[in-house]
């Protein structure tokens, strides 16, 4: 994935709005929504990194999808493995009762070979 589409989903792992990161970072929305066009050009680094801490994360992790560091910490492992998941996890949240606890069980059930 591209800075796009890193863009978009931590947008919407946050719930921001373009609008809201536009005030947040002083980059106009409409250069914001630029970047999250089909066919956009990369920020510029200025850009990259007002975006970049106003949605509490890295460049390097927008433009790549990954922290670079080669320890991650259980949060950081944590975040990305909920950001991976995110969609997955709000389907469930919104069956009912009947229908996600056998889910849950299955899963829990999986044995993962040592």
């Amino acid at each position: 994935m591209g800075f796009r589409e890193n863009l978009k989903n931590e947008l919407k792992y946050r719930g921001m709005l373009v609008k809201e990161l536009a005030d947040l970072s002083g980059v106009p929305k409409g250069t914001i929504d630029h970047y999250l066009a089909e066919k956009c050009t990369a920020p510029i680094a200025e850009n990259a990194v007002k975006i970049a801490r106003s949605l509490g994360t890295t460049v390097e992790y927008l433009v790549t999808g990954s922290s670079g560091s080669q320890r991650k910490s259980e949060a950081q492992i944590d975040e990305l493995l909920y950001k991976k998941y995110y969609t997955v996890l709000r389907k469930l949240d919104s069956l009912p009762d009947s229908v996600q606890k056998p889910i849950c069980k299955m899963i829990e059930d999986i044995e993962l070979d040592p």
